[in-house]
């Protein structure tokens, strides 16, 4: 059986290290324009888009993904970037995967300011948490009792009066103004279970695990 040629765009919801224990593939930086015209040139079979560039670089383009496409090239969104760009171009051909992939589809996120975060580019170390992370821990927070509804709603909407680059949970918790008791709990909580980007990720890789399998 022939190996199929995969290049994932990724480093921010889950990092290559991480990611290669599910999927052996050419793993690269969170895509920006032009990336997928270049990764034409290596004649990939499969483009997986988890993670990309939305403000310090210009986006990944429709066209770009659709070139990949029209090319033979299976092309499979979900996460962050991808999860976007997905829900855009499910109908022509890009396959969507991930509970975020679900939400845009379904029109419950609509901007990229949902997803986008700011990082280092050097060791593409996050330096603030996606609106989308945050309203995933604090419904989960909510079904273990640690907050109520009101609580919640109050706190995520502190999280979206907050610029992106500036979202960090201590910035969300002491604009919030918690006590300390149920910031603590709270932070205890958060960091002990996964982001949902960091699942849907999973979920994409093992997705192009098993259709890099089908196609063998």
């Amino acid at each position: 059986m022939l190996n199929k040629k995969i290049i994932v765009f990724t480093g921010l919801s889950i990092s290559f290290e991480d990611a290669e224990k599910i999927l052996h593939a050419d793993y690269r930086f969170p895509v920006k324009r032009g990336d997928i015209l270049n990764a034409l040139n290596d004649k990939p079979d499969i483009i997986g888009i988890i993670d990309g560039v939305f403000h310090q670089h210009p986006a990944v383009s429709h066209k770009e993904i659709m070139k990949a496409m029209n090319e033979g090239v299976t092309v499979v969104g979900g996460g962050s970037m991808g999860a976007l760009r997905a829900s855009e171009l499910d109908d022509l051909g890009m396959i969507g995967i991930g509970n975020i992939y679900k939400q845009y589809r379904e029109g419950i996120l609509n901007s990229d300011d949902d997803v986008a975060v700011t990082f280092d580019p050097e060791s593409q170390s996050v330096l603030s948490e996606a609106l989308v992370n945050v309203n995933y821990k604090l419904d989960l927070s909510v079904e273990e009792g640690i907050i109520d509804t009101e609580l919640e709603n109050h706190i995520l909407n502190v999280a979206k009066s907050i610029y992106y680059p500036k979202r960090t949970y201590y910035n969300i918790f002491k604009k919030s103004e918690l006590s300390d008791d149920i910031k603590d709990e709270l932070i205890d909580f958060i960091t002990s279970v996964p982001d949902i980007k960091t699942l849907d990720a999973i979920e994409v890789l093992n997705y192009i695990k098993s259709l890099s399998m089908i196609h063998n």
